[in-house]
C-alpha cells in the first residue's frame, strides 16, 4: 500500500511544533527574494536541529553555508546561555539578505555571522566545536569534514546535509554529475571511516549523523 508523499509530509508537519512567525517570514522571503529557495531548511529540519542542539547541550556550534540563515537561527534557539553558534557563508551576495534576518531575530546575539571561506577561516578562530551542521558546497564536502574533526571534541556532533542528493546517489543518470560523484564519495569515505559512529536518515534530502568518537 502507497501513501501519497506530500500527504504524508502535510501530516507531519500538522503533528508536530509550529516555527515561529518570524521564521515563517523569512521563509517566505527567501522564495520572494532569493535563487534557488529550495536550499534553505524549512520547518521539519529546522525543528530536528533546534531540539538536536538541546540535547546535545553545545558549547560552540559551527554552521558551513549560513544560505538564509534559517538553520542557524533553528540551531540559535536550542543554545544554552553562554554557547554561542559561528555560521559561515562563501557568497557574499547573500549578505545583504542574511545578515539583517540574523541580527534582527530574537537570537542574533548568539549568531556569529561569517562571509568567508570555512576551510580557511575556521582554524584561524581558535575554537573546538562540539557541534557541527555542514551544508556548504557539495564538491568540498571531504575538505569540510576533515577540516571539521580537527576542531572538534570527541563526542561532538556533525551532521552532514543532502547526502541522498536527490535521489541521485542510486540513479544511474547522475554517475557523471560532479556534485553526485562527491557525495557518493563522501558517504563512502564517512560509512568506513572508523573516527566516527554514522547513519544516514532519509529526512528531505538525506541527513548524515556522525558522532565523533
Amino acid at each position: 500500500m502507497t501513501h501519497n508523499h506530500e500527504a504524508i509530509e502535510a501530516y507531519i508537519l500538522a503533528h508536530m511544533d509550529e516555527e515561529s512567525e518570524y521564521l515563517k517570514a523569512l521563509y517566505r522571503q527567501t522564495h520572494v527574494k532569493l535563487i534557488n529557495p529550495r536550499m534553505t531548511s524549512g520547518h521539519l529540519q529546522g525543528r530536528l536541529l533546534k531540539m538536536l542542539v538541546q540535547i546535545s547541550r553545545p558549547h560552540r556550534v559551527l554552521e558551513i553555508g549560513t544560505f538564509a540563515g534559517y538553520s542557524a537561527l533553528c540551531m540559535a534557539e536550542g543554545l544554552g546561555e553562554e554557547a554561542m553558534l559561528h555560521t559561515y557563508e562563501i557568497d557574499d551576495e547573500l549578505e545583504d539578505f542574511t545578515r539583517p534576518w540574523i541580527e534582527g531575530s530574537p537570537y542574533g546575539d548568539k549568531v556569529r555571522f561569517h562571509i568567508g571561506n570555512a576551510l580557511e577561516e575556521v582554524p584561524l578562530l581558535g575554537e573546538v566545536f562540539d557541534f557541527v551542521f555542514m551544508d556548504g558546497d557539495k564538491r568540498q564536502y571531504m575538505e569540510y569534514y576533515e577540516m571539521i574533526l580537527q576542531h572538534t571534541s570527541p563526542g561532538a556532533l556533525i551532521l552532514a546535509d543532502n547526502t541522498l542528493w536527490d535521489g541521485h546517489v542510486v540513479d544511474k543518470a547522475y554517475l557523471t554529475d560532479r556534485q553526485t560523484i562527491a557525495i557518493n564519495a563522501f558517504n563512502a569515505f564517512v560509512a568506513a571511516d572508523k573516527r566516527v559512529e554514522k547513519l544516514i536518515l532519509p529526512l528531505r534530502d538525506g541527513l548524515t549523523m556522525i558522532r565523533k568518537k
